[in-house]
């Protein structure tokens, strides 16, 4: 697969639901620390376990993501992230992530998502907004928060 340009990366961001708020300079310096990477259909991008250290942004093809029991969760395609809930408490991978079809993913690493952080705090921002949305919070006839 082709590989993107600075001005691509940044662009694909713009599209990525976490990055869709930002300007563009900060997605330039953004995509300066992606990475880019082919991977081939049925290749593994990680393992249940495994130690969290990078996002990872789907630019083409589709990833299918499994349980500990290699049981299928949710299928994946592009402008979509996976890898991301354990990259702040620093935990092992909950789930296993295996290439569909020819992929190009586009990571970021850990030390990389805290530095842009530390930078633009909108960052952090963005993040807490989108898993605000995704928990499934509720309060129980007692009054205490459940998950």
């Amino acid at each position: 697969m082709k590989t993107f340009s600075l001005i691509e990366k940044a662009f694909f961001l713009k599209k990525v639901r976490l990055f869709s708020e930002l300007d563009f300079e900060l997605l330039l310096a953004i995509a300066e620390k992606l990475h880019d990477d082919d991977y081939d259909a049925s290749e593994q991008v990680f393992t249940h376990g495994q130690v969290a250290n990078r996002i990872y942004f789907i630019a083409a093809g589709s990833v299918q993501l499994f349980d500990e029991k290699m049981r299928p969760l949710v299928e994946l395609h592009a402008e979509q992230y996976f890898g991301d809930e354990s990259l702040f408490n620093e935990s092992q991978r909950t789930y296993s992530a295996q290439c569909k079809t020819d992929s190009m993913l586009l990571t970021l690493s850990r030390s990389h998502l805290l530095s842009i952080i530390s930078e633009c705090p909108s960052v952090a921002v963005c993040l807490l907004q989108l898993y605000a949305t995704a928990l499934p919070c509720r309060f129980s006839k007692t009054g205490v928060l459940t998950l």
